[in-house]
């Protein structure tokens, strides 16, 4: 049971323990429904009890009791069995996503660090959505936090305090894909606040594969919707001619493989094979 938590006000899907003393009959655990009320035997009306602490729900039960006379002076405890209604869901580029009861303020850092930290393919930015009040209806409230200001630069007006009922997504970042005559073809993460060039992700993908051609090519869909082919001088750019290319989030960058070349050193692989057993069986032979 919570019952080291005497401050904490009550929400839908709570589990509460009544007693009323002497009177077993009316002792029991009850749900706090949707609409934040619970309901007792012998009580005609349900019990408003949304946003109350446990005092307050002793004095509201102690007063439905008497008002519909079914004792004249009751003792009433109430405890906190299970808190159901401040969830924190920490989901997203994180180790372990996972929901937990905020039984107290919690920050955004500590909220994060129970889902294990943060991934490396994380984005740039950190969602937290809550819901507020809205003419008719609730509405979600989004907040963004820089990841850089919340971690790098440990900047505390980014570390929120959260009270339950929120949402912390991180997105995944964006990649750039890497395919061709590489040494590591795949995907790489790249966060908005980042430039990221040739040079770069053909670091990341260690470096290209024997017989690249003088020429890649970046494939980039437009916001209107057809894929774009750019060439890239990538001879010139590796000898340092040429100006590097800063590429965007879903670029593909292929590099071709020079087939020619290719094809010439598989020949004289084949040759000097050749030329070798020849050698042998000539020695052989003598």
């Amino acid at each position: 049971m919570y019952s080291n938590l005497p401050t904490q006000p009550v929400g839908p899907n709570d589990l509460l323990a009544v007693a009323v003393y002497d009177s077993p009959e009316l002792s029991r655990t009850v749900r706090v429904d949707a609409s934040g009320y619970i309901r007792l035997p012998m009580l005609k009306d349900p019990i408003m009890v949304q946003g109350m602490v446990p005092s307050q729900l002793e004095s509201a039960i102690t007063t439905s009791l008497k008002k519909e006379n079914v004792l004249v002076d009751p003792i009433v405890t109430v405890t906190i069995v299970e808190l159901q209604s401040r969830p924190v869901n920490v989901v997203g580029a994180v180790k372990n996503p996972l929901v937990f009861q905020a039984t107290q303020p919690i920050s955004l850092l500590d909220a994060i660090a129970r889902a294990g930290g943060i991934r490396d393919d994380a984005g740039s930015d950190i969602l937290v959505s809550q819901e507020a009040p809205g003419e008719g209806k609730p509405v979600w409230v989004t907040q963004t936090i820089p990841v850089r200001g919340l971690i790098d630069e440990a900047n505390p007006k980014f570390n929120v305090t959260l009270h339950g009922g929120e949402e912390v997504l991180i997105p995944e970042a964006r990649k750039i894909y890497v395919v061709g005559n590489v040494r590591k073809p795949g995907a790489f993460p790249v966060r908005n606040d980042e430039e990221t060039t040739v040079l770069q992700v053909l670091a990341l993908s260690e470096g290209l594969a024997p017989y690249a051609t003088k020429m890649a090519y970046v494939y980039r869909r437009s916001p209107a919707g057809p894929k774009t082919e750019i060439p890239i001088a990538l001879a010139q750019i590796m000898k340092r001619k040429s100006p590097d290319v800063q590429l965007q989030a879903n670029d593909i960058l292929y590099i071709p493989d020079n087939k020619g070349k290719r094809l010439t050193a598989e020949t004289l692989d084949r040759i000097a094979g050749v030329g070798g057993q020849a050698v042998v069986g000539y020695a052989v032979y003598h």
